[in-house]
């Protein structure tokens, strides 16, 4: 029935929920046109296009739902991506639940300047910063202090973030916020160097796989990827899930199968374009030993004996996680093959890394039942060879013993100041565990 058509009938809808008639003058109005200008328009006896004020306004008379705002706006040929739903709290409720649904890997939504609107717990607990008033991660990663310590060759990563700036810019060179955002970081000189200098454009950092060193991690090097993905209901937004995994020995290629740090490099002959194009995206994101390495087997018996012949069970830690999983340890591969019981009785089997089981339970060392598993695991992530690892831990253990000391000292400092604060405590025993767990583990070691 043409775009005509379909004025009609949202004029009749919003004269039914308005319980009055909407007229074809009151539209008109609305629109700043004549009445006879804007009855040729529903008529289809004029080609002319609404603006995207025009169109706006129009929704806000007729009362338009999201959808059918943005079909006006396709009928207008104007760009719907420029429509935000952001302040929908439904919207942002139901993207909240699915950010935290991410756990344990770090997620944040932002919008598309970079401000970060929603984020769950593992992603204020690796960058806090994202819990301050106006966090913005351009703001934060080229401005911060600590990003430049995180980052490994911080330079790369600038420059990664200035292509998306400049990308930004070619589209929406006239909005303030994004030009406010530009001088804020062009006043540091190295940013502004980087500014002058790079020329390229990216759309976005999804599939980028870099290095960092993080407190929560006590600075281990990780490998870590960025997958950008846009919800449908909110298209000025980035959805954000980091996942990560300790570093490879492979220094040449990623851990996704492709060459190490090749987005600092954007593809710029027409051979490079084509051979990108080409590159089969299955084959760029293969994992085999990040926890996204997936098969099911039928029993429990069958996901341990996948750990190998020296295979060690980790009874307490799986309890700690869930009545339906399994955890054995690999000595030999430095690996846990993690198993957990689907809907169908299947066992879903992933491969992790010791280490990434330890940092993932930080609060298993309270767990005085769990001491034996996690000496198992801390050492599984130690070299093999007796010296080396006797060398790993007399370079660790002052450090640590430093930490601890000086834990010790803000505890006593504070309770001189608050006689009523609690004494350093004592491990738990077992009969401090959650009965769930305390019933396995009794079960396991009786």
């Amino acid at each position: 029935m043409g775009f005509g058509g379909q004025l009609r009938t949202w004029r009749r809808a919003a004269s039914r929920r308005r319980g009055r008639t909407v007229t074809q003058a009151e539209v008109a109005e609305v629109l700043a046109k004549s009445e006879r200008w804007y009855r040729g328009l529903e008529a289809g006896a004029t080609t002319r296009r609404l603006d995207r004020e025009q169109c706006d306004a129009l929704a806000e008379l007729l009362r338009l739902d999201r959808d059918e705002h943005h079909a006006l706006l396709l009928y207008n040929n104007l760009n719907t991506a420029d429509t935000s739903t952001a302040g929908d709290s439904r919207v942002r409720s139901a993207l909240r639940l699915l950010i935290d649904k991410q756990m344990p890997d770090p997620t944040y939504l932002c919008d598309n300047k970079w401000n970060i609107l929603a984020y769950n717990q593992a992603m204020a607990d690796w960058w806090p910063w994202v819990m301050e008033p106006g966090a913005n991660l351009i703001r934060w990663a080229l401005t911060h202090p600590e990003a430049r310590a995180q980052y490994h060759n911080w330079h790369q990563h600038a420059a990664a973030y200035v292509r998306l700036l400049k990308y930004a810019l070619a589209g929406n060179g006239e909005d303030p916020e994004l030009l406010g955002l530009i001088g804020d970081v062009c006043k540091d000189a190295d940013v502004r160097h980087i500014w002058d200098t790079v020329h390229e454009h990216s759309v976005n950092r999804d599939g980028h796989v870099f290095k960092m060193s993080l407190p929560a991690l006590n600075w281990e090097i990780v490998d870590v990827v960025s997958h950008v993905m846009y919800p449908a209901s909110l298209p000025d937004c980035r959805l954000v899930v980091i996942t990560w995994w300790t570093n490879e020995d492979d220094d040449e290629q990623d851990p996704l199968g492709g060459v190490r740090n090749a987005w600092t490099k954007e593809p710029s002959t027409p051979v490079e374009q084509k051979a990108m194009k080409d590159l089969d995206n299955s084959s760029r994101r293969r994992v085999a030993h990040t926890g996204t390495w997936r098969l099911a087997v039928a029993t429990a018996e069958e996901a341990a004996a996948l750990a190998g012949d020296d295979r060690m069970g980790l009874p307490v830690l799986s309890a700690m996680i869930g009545s339906d999983t399994q955890l054995t340890l690999s000595p030999s591969t430095q690996s846990v093959i993690w198993a957990v019981r689907e809907e169908d009785g299947q066992w879903g089997i992933s491969e992790v890394d010791a280490y990434t089981v330890i940092v993932r339970m930080p609060h298993a060392a309270l767990v005085e039942a769990a001491r034996e598993e996690l000496l198992l695991l801390t050492r599984a992530v130690l070299p093999a060879e007796p010296g080396q690892a006797v060398a790993e831990i007399q370079q660790l253990v002052p450090q640590l013993q430093q930490r601890i000391e000086l834990l010790k000292t803000i505890h006593r400092d504070l309770r001189e100041i608050d006689k009523t604060l609690p004494a350093p405590g004592t491990l738990p025993t077992r009969s401090d565990l959650p009965p769930p767990v305390r019933n396995r583990a009794s079960q396991m070691f009786g």
